[in-house]
């Protein structure tokens, strides 16, 4: 078995449909598929609208503002490259711009900060928080911190 130093994260899946999502978070933006047909904002990325079936998207930049939704923290046993960091904060973020669309993350105390960086005692469902973007084993992820330190 790897240790937990040599096995990376695990990495997002980027498709033909999510790939403008990862292409704007490595330029430090947050952007929502939306259907240029009814408007409708849709998040995970996919080609047709659920709510008209329209094929036609642009991709919406958010003010990267939201809310904590809901979170968990994971104890061992967890996968070798998590272990060292457990337990951590998995949270779900309401967007401010799209209170339908929620991402799934990581509280952080800075952008580059570890995992468990955040103690477990400030997280709370409803805190205002802000994204951030950092790199990943190549792949700029969209963390969040605390609007309110």
């Amino acid at each position: 078995m790897a240790d937990a130093t040599s096995e990376p994260l695990l990495a997002p899946t980027i498709d033909s449909d999510g790939a403008p999502f990862w292409e704007y978070a490595a330029q430090g933006e947050l952007r929502i598929q939306a259907c240029t047909a009814c408007g409708e904002l849709r998040f995970p990325p996919r080609p047709c609208c659920p709510h008209c079936q329209s094929f036609d998207s642009e991709w919406r930049r958010m003010s990267g503002r939201g809310r904590l939704w809901s979170y968990v923290r994971p104890h061992p046993p967890l996968l070798p490259a998590y272990a060292a960091n457990a337990p951590y904060n998995a949270i779900i973020v309401e967007l401010a711009d799209a209170p339908r669309i929620r991402l799934v993350g990581n509280l952080v105390a800075a952008p580059d900060a570890p995992l468990d960086s955040v103690d477990p005692e400030r997280l709370r469902i409803g805190a205002k928080v802000q994204v951030v973007f950092t790199d990943v084993d190549g792949i700029t992820m969209p963390r969040w911190l605390l609007e309110r330190p």
